[in-house]
């Protein structure tokens, strides 16, 4: 049996959006005009693909067989449309990323450059911030992927397989931090001083709690809370507080100076990272594409 690509765009199109007058809106045709062509499709097949209710458009078990095979079929179709675009600097589209700081700051721009490299003409759309705002534009559509700290699936957000690191976390202060000269440095002795960190409930923040007390000791008393990377920072480096980063997330600073992680012996803070995405839908071919280089850099490629 063959085919249509028209009508297996037809048919994932509805699969993505749930409902004939979203897709048919993103195919740019009328809504008769798409029932039509999935009808056509069910008449080739001998079935029926969806069946209709107050949710919208649900698959039938044929069409949920018919689902995985429709898109390895587009997707190798697409492929080798892009590849043939790559070659002659036609590929476009936009790739629609969220991330935390600790991932923006070293993973995600070694991913994006390599897509760009190979796909010079797509374009990049990215937003920074803890998981609650990651989450939020993925559920809204304003993003296709987040990376975060790896978690639970749910019941709208799942991970997405092979693409997993891992980082460690630091207690950091300035050079000039007078904990920076004691020969040694307990976590007890960071109690005694100023804190700043992303707000409680955020993965950093309940990181560090959870490191603290695994040690027995209770977690310091945080005085500044903010969402903001720069702001934390900068309360690190000018102001003499003490906080919690990732050492991706402060690496540039470090270099330049500005922020060092205290000599704490016997802690030891890893945390694993992934990509996610909605569970339901497909993803865009430029998201594809960005996982495809997030999986090589997690495999240390």
């Amino acid at each position: 049996m063959t085919f249509d690509g028209r009508q297996l765009a037809a048919f994932l199109a509805i699969v993505q959006h749930g409902s004939l007058g979203r897709a048919a809106e993103e195919l740019h045709i009328t809504q008769p005009g798409l029932s039509r062509t999935i009808k056509r499709l069910e008449e080739q097949l001998g079935a029926p693909l969806f069946e209709r209710n107050s949710k919208g458009m649900l698959l039938t078990p044929i069409g949920e067989a018919l689902l995985p095979r429709a898109t390895l079929l587009q997707q190798e179709s697409a492929h080798a449309i892009e590849e043939i675009n790559a070659m002659r600097g036609l590929a476009k589209g936009t790739i629609k990323v969220g991330s935390i700081g600790s991932v923006a700051s070293h993973i995600l721009p070694m991913a994006i450059d390599r897509v760009l490299n190979r796909w010079p003409n797509l374009r990049v759309y990215v937003i920074e911030g803890v998981w609650d705002r990651l989450a939020e534009g993925l559920n809204k559509h304003e993003i296709d992927i987040a990376l975060g700290v790896a978690m639970e699936d749910s019941d709208d957000i799942v991970a997405i397989a092979d693409c997993r690191w891992e980082d460690n976390s630091y207690i950091v202060a300035s050079p000039a931090h007078p904990l920076h000269a004691q020969t040694t440095v307990s976590l007890a002795d960071t109690l005694h001083h100023r804190w700043a960190t992303m707000p409680r409930g955020t993965a950093p923040f309940n990181h560090m709690r959870d490191i603290f007390r695994a040690h027995g000791i209770t977690p310091p008393n945080v005085v500044v809370e903010t969402r903001s990377v720069v702001m934390l920072k900068s309360l690190v480096s000018e102001a003499g507080f003490l906080s919690w980063m990732s050492g991706t997330m402060y690496e540039a600073e470090s270099k330049a100076g500005l922020i060092e992680a205290l000599p704490i012996k016997n802690i030891k803070a890893t945390r694993s990272l992934t990509a996610f995405r909605r569970r339901k839908g497909i993803l865009p071919k430029p998201a594809v594409k960005l996982i495809e280089e997030l999986r090589l850099i997690a495999a240390g490629g």
